[in-house]
């Protein structure tokens, strides 16, 4: 069922201070003392946020149970937030290029460069699932592909200014969404032959959305990024850049659809099955790595 933009969701209201400011932490220790001494002070921040933030907290454990499948115990929501702080802070190294830090392993490939010597451009569909950096980042450095990504500019303004601070071409491709322009810039970036990337787990309050059942229970998705993707008419691709502990990523890549091929009485029907694949897709992997999906609210509270 299709229900009406609702009012602004959770996500939004919650607030981004102390995001920014643990970015910032970081960014000084880590340029500083090096990637082993950052990592033993996420260990601390990791902690304070378990035991101190609530609400997300207990948004954490609702997830958790649902992708482990038994009760979450303290030390899972630790090393939920451990996970998401952790991939935060490689991002650091990754926007200036220390792909030698890392071990770095890429599923799935082989079908997105067949698909992009048939036709220029492909859609990357991912989630708030593990790292979107390092795949932006492997693909610039090791394949010499371009990536950009549409993105909630208002959400993520204070966290791009801190990395812009790391590497000035941090954000440089960049597509924000909600301007007269955005489908203009998204089509002309895919006909110069880049990935442009888009997560589709959450929208922002004017969004539409479709109940999917997701991990056993139903739970609201945004269609607009599903539009979007019909109207590029390009292949579209599932995306996650999982971490999987220490220094370790493996990244994958599944195709979902090809909207170049569709005819447009089959749009409705060809985008309705692309948005129930990538759920099941990602529903698949949260319980392979279930740390590695950041959205700490109540995901199901809409769809209840």
């Amino acid at each position: 069922m299709t229900r009406p933009p609702p009012a602004a969701p959770d996500w939004r209201r919650q607030q981004e201070k102390s995001h920014l400011a643990i970015l910032k932490l970081m960014v000084w220790i880590s340029l500083t003392f090096g990637r082993r001494i950052g990592r033993v002070v996420l260990y601390g921040i990791a902690a304070y946020y378990v035991l101190f933030a609530a609400a997300a907290r207990r948004a954490s454990r609702a997830y958790l149970e649902r992708a482990l499948g038994r009760w979450a115990e303290w030390s899972d929501g630790f090393r939920h937030v451990l996970s998401f702080a952790s991939t935060i802070h490689d991002r650091i190294y990754l926007l200036n290029g220390r792909f030698d830090l890392f071990d770095i392993e890429v599923i799935g490939a082989e079908e997105l460069h067949a698909s992009l010597e048939r036709q220029p451009g492909a859609l990357l569909i991912g989630a708030h699932l593990g790292s979107f950096e390092v795949l932006r980042a492997v693909a610039r450095g090791r394949a010499g592909l371009k990536v950009a990504i549409l993105m909630y500019e208002e959400n993520a303004r204070k966290i791009n200014a801190t990395l812009e601070a790391i590497n000035p071409a941090a954000s440089a491709d960049i597509i924000a969404l909600g301007r007269t322009d955005s489908m203009l810039q998204a089509r002309d970036r895919l006909d110069q032959g880049y990935l442009v990337g888009m997560l589709a787990d959450r929208g922002l309050g004017d969004d539409a959305t479709v109940d999917c059942e997701f991990l056993g229970e139903m739970a609201p998705f945004p269609v607009g990024p599903w539009r979007m993707a019909a109207m590029l008419r390009r292949p579209v691709f599932f995306m996650t850049g999982l971490y999987l502990g220490g220094n370790r990523y493996q990244i994958h890549f599944e195709p979902l659809a090809d909207f170049s091929t569709a005819s447009r009485a089959d749009l409705g029907a060809a985008t309705s099955a692309a948005q129930q694949r990538y759920v099941e897709r990602l529903a698949h992997f949260c319980r392979l790595a279930p740390y590695n999906w950041f959205n700490f609210f109540d995901f199901w509270q809409r769809a209840r």
